[in-house]
């Protein structure tokens, strides 16, 4: 499957940009400030229902609109697709699939799978355990989309147990009764566990082997860190009884799945404490290429890369490497403020798009 169409009305800087891809690499180019990363912000937007870039999604309207609304055409075998968002702000979205109203996109069979660089998005190498977390989980529920109901299980179950905690540090409950609740929370972190394990290993070569061909000197590993050394059920359960008096203190389930974290390191060291950014740059770059490629295996559907202002901080040998990992290898968007920062732009088989102004035009490749 792949993107062939996207219009947008009203959607930040757009008044209206109806705006077709290609089936490799294309590649938009145009000043700071002129809308390149806000339609890879549509393009995201249009197959998730959420913006990559804010969760205000009041900012997503153009300034003095009150409507806005996003289309997805795609390609697929069996003949093209639409997905569509629109709202108002203030009112619930309407997100529709080839015409019928769906409650998310993120559900619908066979949507275009979208992966995502923003120069933001390094914080997920150098910021908190959190934001890995919640990205294994979705490349768990990228790989495997009946394996979400296993993360929202064991947040429920988090949820009734820190509410128990809480009546017993106010005297309403006894200590015992988190017995129940240990263990349920210990079945359903268990599970969370394998599921973030499998995906990891899954990921784990590729991402050494993308690192070492984006120039990313030494030996670089990606592994998942479980916070609990239980292998099974029993022995989580085990191990919550042993906290209960610290989480009643605390007054919060302070073990388990949810401080679990993933680890970036190049020879050995965490790429989050002691690379340098053009380091934790391209490991990032790595890990995206590397679960892009992890889906595609198991799922046959490449995600579409979407590349905001990622050569700008590139060396030119570094740049050619990256665009060699993509070009023929499914669907890529990269913004650029240089066309002649992306090596091969001037190829036939590269879809060039320039943006002024917030009208998308097609570049002449004769030009």
């Amino acid at each position: 499957m792949r993107i062939v169409r996207l219009a947008m009305r009203n959607f930040r800087s757009y008044a209206a940009a109806d705006v077709e891809l290609g089936p490799g690499v294309t590649v938009v180019s145009g000043r700071n400030g002129a809308g390149k990363t806000n339609l890879l912000d549509a393009l995201y937007f249009g197959c998730t229902g959420r913006s990559s870039r804010t969760t205000n999604e009041r900012e997503l309207v153009r300034f003095g609109e009150q409507v806005v609304r996003v289309e997805v055409t795609t390609e697929a075998p069996d003949g093209p697709h639409e997905l569509s968002v629109g709202f108002t702000p203030g009112e619930p979205k309407r997100m529709t699939a080839d015409g019928v109203r769906v409650e998310r996109l993120l559900d619908v069979p066979g949507r275009p799978l979208v992966s995502v660089f923003l120069p933001d998005r390094l914080e997920l190498v150098k910021g908190t355990p959190s934001l890995r977390r919640a990205h294994v989980d979705q490349l768990v529920t990228a790989l495997w989309p009946a394996r979400v109901t296993t993360r929202r299980a064991y947040a429920q179950a988090l949820a009734q147990r820190n509410a128990l905690v809480a009546r017993i540090r106010a005297g309403a409950a006894s200590l015992d009764s988190l017995s129940a609740w240990d263990r349920e929370l210990a079945r359903h972190g268990i599970a969370l566990m394998a599921d973030r394990a499998a995906a990891v290993e899954l990921v784990a070569e590729r991402f050494a082997a993308r690192a070492e061909e984006l120039g990313l000197d030494g030996d670089s590993a990606v592994a998942y860190r479980p916070r609990s050394k239980a292998s099974d059920a029993d022995g989580l359960a085990a191990e919550l009884a042993e906290r209960r008096a610290q989480d009643v203190e605390r007054g919060f389930t302070g073990h388990g799945p949810h401080r679990d974290d993933l680890l970036l390191t190049r020879e050995g060291r965490e790429l989050r404490a002691y690379g340098s950014q053009g380091q934790q740059r391209l490991g990032l770059l790595a890990l995206l290429l590397a679960e892009r490629e992890a889906i595609a295996a198991t799922r046959e559907a490449t995600p579409v890369m979407l590349l905001d202002d990622v050569m700008s901080e590139l060396d030119r040998d570094r740049r050619a490497r990256l665009v060699g990992l993509l070009r023929g290898r499914g669907q890529s968007v990269i913004t650029t403020t240089d066309l002649e920062h992306v090596p091969g732009a001037e190829e036939p088989d590269v879809t060039r798009l320039r943006v002024e102004d917030g009208t998308v035009h097609v570049e002449d490749r004769a030009a």
